[in-house]
């Protein structure tokens, strides 16, 4: 008897972390449509709404522009360097714009915005909703259509209008350092430095380029927040948001991947 427990206590420890894994995903989707659901319901922009939702976009955006935008700078001056100094010692500085423009604008700099946002913003905002669902401090304002309505939607929204917001002036930013960088004070070289930027720029890489921005906005809005508001408070006592943060990386390596091969492939 104890050796057929013992043999089936393996597979019943799989069955329940299939089960909640596969939980887990579909209470993400659950909640990316109720999200999706009132962001199209005109009754979510009325006055009161506004005001939240505006209050949220500012608070998730303004306070984290400037410390992104010397972030961004900073890695944006380093790696230039590194790839400007690396191409001419191999007599290849020709290709040293195209090099900056792929490795930074169209791969690193989304992708440390998405994280920037996660961590300064969605992920604490997930992590304070479990601590008071498992001190079982979360009242009636936190539950239904009006808890979703007046807590999670606007946060959801101001993480994702955040990450459009720091990637697009990191990547203007970042084509201008680019520029300084490599040309100078120079007014002549924009010609040249415009026609390569179009070429890199092509409508499908474009294309790519935009929709990993929009799905990385909605990983970051989205996964932190979707726990918290379907999660137990057993579940959420323990982890905290562990499972959430693994979770919403893993989808951004994923979709990482994807616009990988749809570039290089």
């Amino acid at each position: 008897m104890n050796t057929q427990a013992s043999f089936f206590a393996p597979l019943k420890e799989m069955q329940r972390w299939a089960l909640d894994w596969l939980t887990s995903w579909w209470q993400l989707v659950h909640f990316a449509v109720l999200v999706a659901s009132l962001a199209l319901m005109p009754s979510s922009y009325r006055a009161a709404q506004r005001t939240a939702l505006a209050r949220h976009l500012v608070l998730g955006s303004a306070p984290h522009l400037l410390w992104f935008s010397l972030l961004a700078t900073l890695i944006s001056l380093v790696i230039i360097r590194v790839v400007v100094v690396t191409s001419a010692s191999y007599g290849l500085s020709r290709y040293a714009l195209e090099m900056v423009v792929r490795v930074l604008v169209l791969e690193l700099i989304p992708l440390i915005a998405a994280l920037f946002v996660a961590l300064r913003s969605t992920l604490p905002a997930g992590v304070e909703f479990a601590r008071l669902s498992a001190a079982g401090e979360r009242d009636a304002r936190y539950h239904g259509v009006t808890g979703l309505r007046r807590e999670f939607f606007p946060r959801a929204v101001s993480g994702i209008f955040a990450v459009w917001l720091l990637g697009a002036i990191s990547c203007v930013l970042t084509l201008v350092l680019a520029y300084l960088s490599i040309y100078g004070i120079n007014p002549y070289a924009l010609q040249g430095y415009t026609r390569v930027v179009g070429q890199i720029f092509n409508p499908a890489v474009t294309l790519i380029l935009v929709l990993k921005i929009v799905f990385f906005s909605f990983a970051v809005g989205l996964i932190p927040l979707a726990s918290a508001y379907h999660g137990s408070s057993e579940r959420l006592r323990h982890v905290y948001g562990l499972s959430d943060m693994v979770r919403m990386f893993s989808v951004l390596l994923l979709i990482e991947a994807a616009s990988l091969m749809g570039n290089y492939y």
